[in-house]
């Protein structure tokens, strides 16, 4: 195999592994929803087995290694699927990063950085789905689980791109390459928020939109809701803060939304004024679009009091926007070599 077709199957490779994460996290999300993040009390296996029980002496023997419990094989599935999925992204990954280095032998412009970084993410959310279930929904486990799936996925991406134009620009946009990086960290940051509220069940705390209790600035209490000193040992499904505490995250994320959508529509509107640079035009195009789906996805959560299609969607489409500016930061960073963007 010579080198180019080595680099065109390593591209595929990537691609694929970064498919495979975006299923994970909406499978991670659907999991979480779902009320199944401890449909397994154990881990990696469930019950003590390698999948769900099913027959009545797998039920049986299940119930007899945990006795407290009733086998549920409607929430045991969904977090056995997830696994299976996550495991062979791990898989995937680690092959990845065999071959840049096995590629770094032919070409030593291979970069090698990235794919090890992605196995050490790997080996450490590995870590994490382990202390989710038995940490019993421990909040700072399950937003770190998320965080950490959102950034494999966005890392992928990354190299995915890298892979396609290793090219970087003679005339660098100074100007705009710290925008997009604070409004890379804002959706990171949105997404934390929106992680938190979750993992702490204060997603339809305030059941109107905007207001919540007839307010827009309720009663607030801050400590509470964002200690991440939660200690381990209590079960927190169903979450365990008081309302002034949910209340207080569901508003902060509605906060954070604002500031989000008008950072990002303002950095698309200002891509659309690019005369010269097409593929910029159309980034902001796409960030604008996603944009107003994920705005409708979380009015629409509200009101569907978060019907699981929805709330599945608003996670997914949140990864979206996130790929979407990295995409952005691909295009500024490692784009093509001339041409200086100009608000005309």
């Amino acid at each position: 195999m010579n080198k180019s077709e080595a680099t065109q199957r390593f591209w595929f490779m990537a691609f694929i592994a970064t498919l495979l994460a975006v299923t994970v996290v909406m499978l991670g999300a659907y999991t979480r929803l779902k009320d199944a993040g401890l449909g397994c009390p154990d881990w990696p296996g469930c019950y003590g087995q390698l999948t769900v029980p099913q027959t009545s002496e797998a039920v049986a023997k299940a119930e007899h290694a945990f006795p407290q419990l009733k086998v549920e094989p409607q929430k045991a599935w969904p977090e056995m699927i997830h696994r299976y999925f996550a495991g062979t992204l791990g898989l995937l990954i680690f092959t990845l990063a065999v071959s840049a280095l096995i590629l770094k032998r032919r070409d030593h412009n291979t970069t090698i950085a990235v794919p090890l970084f992605l196995v050490g993410m790997v080996i450490f959310q590995a870590m994490l789905g382990m202390w989710t279930v038995t940490w019993q929904l421990l909040p700072q486990v399950v937003m770190g689980h998320l965080l950490g799936g959102m950034t494999i996925a966005a890392f992928l991406w990354w190299l995915t791109l890298s892979l396609k134009s290793n090219r970087k620009y003679k005339t660098p946009y100074s100007w705009l390459k710290p925008a997009v990086i604070i409004g890379i960290i804002i959706v990171a940051t949105q997404i934390f928020l929106g992680g938190w509220t979750s993992a702490n069940y204060a997603s339809i705390i305030c059941p109107e939109f905007p207001f919540c209790q007839g307010s827009f600035f309720p009663k607030m209490d801050f400590a509470t809701a964002f200690n991440f000193t939660r200690p381990i040992g209590a079960n927190y499904q169903g979450g365990i803060l008081g309302t002034t505490a949910r209340i207080t995250l569901q508003m902060t994320h509605r906060y954070g939304a604002i500031i989000t959508a008008t950072y990002v529509a303002l950095l698309a509107m200002l891509l659309l004024r690019s005369k010269k640079r097409p593929e910029l035009r159309t980034a902001g195009w796409g960030i604008l679009i996603i944009l107003a789906l994920q705005f409708l996805l979380g009015v629409a959560n509200i009101d569907t009091k978060l019907l699981l299609p929805v709330a599945v969607a608003h996670n997914g489409v949140a990864l979206i926007l996130l790929l979407s500016l990295v995409t952005l930061a691909h295009l500024l960073f490692r784009g093509h070599q001339r041409d200086e963007l100009r608000a005309n």
